[in-house]
């Protein structure tokens, strides 16, 4: 490893981001490299006066922070309703449109029931269509 691929390296080792390989070549190349080694000891030292650092903070600063945030006004009726009527309606909608798709088979085999069978000879082979299309119901009305 060269001098400018393990400086490059040196942060992440330091916060232990790097995998194994590139971490123990780091270490390998700063045991012989007295610049890297140098710059090693900067970077270190530099840490460490940055976590000595303290930044208090504001003495004042929650109650100002609690004096912008307004109270949520409470409106839970109003959801209430509005999922109420989003219910009744999709109830209806979806009442409305199951009509419309799903016809009711005529008695006895007519031409809407052979219609409907009709629409399942294109699926392939042991798929779900074929399999409800197979079914024939016998003299009795049972499937078979």
């Amino acid at each position: 490893m060269k001098c400018q691929e393990a400086q490059e390296h040196l942060s992440a080792w330091l916060d232990d981001e790097l995998d194994t390989a590139i971490s123990v070549a780091v270490a390998a190349h700063i045991d012989h490299c007295e610049a890297c080694q140098r710059q090693w000891f900067k970077l270190r030292a530099l840490d460490a006066a940055l976590s000595d650092l303290v930044a208090p903070a504001p003495p004042d600063l929650a109650a100002k922070v609690l004096a912008r945030v307004k109270p949520p006004r409470h409106r839970v009726w109003v959801q209430s309703v509005a999922l109420a009527a989003c219910l009744v309606l999709g109830i209806a909608l979806g009442g409305g449109m199951a009509r419309t798709f799903y016809t009711p088979a005529a008695p006895h085999g007519t031409a809407s029931e052979v219609a409907t069978l009709e629409v399942f000879q294109d699926f392939p082979q042991g798929s779900l269509g074929t399999i409800v299309a197979s079914y024939q119901p016998d003299e009795n009305g049972t499937l078979q």
